[in-house]
């Protein structure tokens, strides 16, 4: 499910860390990466030739770093706005899979500092990993999904089994959690998920490949309970379903609404303490 994936690289954060842990994931280990970096123009010939040979050392530096196969790599350097290129060559090498930094800023921050990765996250319909500046990047073995019906959560799990089937040891966390928009919180409780229909069928796809499972339910604001949850069990890796933000018609305009809305996703990639996999429905 994943054979091709785009680094974006800005020189800091953990975005290369966490590639270099997935690929100690059997089932990541054939994959081939493309590790981007954007040159914004500048004013000026000599600013601009300062940032490109910077940003060649940026890619350098990524690639020493990451110690991958010289065929499995492969770097860009390209001048641009960052969130349109990061979209552009996502397209241009249908990745299935964009690990990005990001500094975890709110809604509203997001829209003010021109956030690229709140840009990208919100126009591309590719699963997107997010990587906050602020927590350590740990070798997964506990991957947690939030479970609904929603086909995008149907498709996390589906990422989440793909990622876990040859960790030796790995285990999924399943997630159901009832909305009390009142954030009236109950305690997280581990269920068998027999009376629980969506469970079941999740915990039955991972009988099926020989995952050990743990179910849990609890009550509260989802996005509230997901992240209590992911920080309480410890969860080295969160997938979460995002519905397709825009219609396609309207792909080249960023949804005001939906920034400054009340997004699960939103506040889920804002304030978890672990890396977070976006993912959409399946095409």
């Amino acid at each position: 499910m994943i054979k091709r994936i785009l680094l974006a690289v800005s020189g800091l954060g953990h975005a290369e860390e966490m590639l270099k842990t997935l690929k100690e994931i059997p089932s990541i280990q054939s994959a081939k990466v493309t590790i981007l970096h954007v040159v914004q123009a500048q004013s000026t010939a000599a600013t601009m030739t300062s940032k490109w040979e910077n940003g060649g050392k940026i890619l350098a530096n990524a690639i020493q770093t990451l110690n991958l196969d010289p065929s499995e790599v492969s770097s860009i350097l390209r001048e641009g706005d960052p969130k349109d290129v990061v979209c552009q060559v996502a397209d241009e090498i249908d990745a299935d899979l964009i690990i990005m930094g990001s500094r975890g800023l709110k809604r509203l921050q997001s829209i003010l500092s021109n956030s690229v990765s709140q840009y990208v996250f919100q126009l591309s319909s590719r699963p997107m990993l997010l990587v906050k500046d602020d927590i350590y990047v740990k070798r997964i073995k506990r991957i947690m999904v939030a479970i609904d019906n929603s086909d995008s959560s149907k498709n996390c799990l589906k990422l989440a089994l793909f990622l876990l089937r040859d960790i030796q040891g790995g285990e999924l966390i399943l997630a159901n959690i009832s909305t009390d928009l009142g954030g009236k919180k109950s305690e997280i409780t581990q269920v068998n998920s027999d009376k629980n229909p969506v469970l079941a069928a999740a915990v039955a796809e991972a009988e099926k490949q020989g995952i050990q499972s743990r179910s849990y339910i609890s009550s509260g604001k989802p996005g509230e309970e997901i992240c209590r949850l992911a920080e309480e069990l410890n969860i080295d890796l969160l997938l979460l379903g995002s519905p397709d933000r825009r219609p396609s018609i309207a792909k080249s305009f960023v949804d005001i609404d939906r920034l400054i809305g009340s997004s699960l996703s939103d506040y889920v990639r804002v304030n978890a303490t672990c890396p977070v996999l976006l993912a959409r429905t399946i095409a």
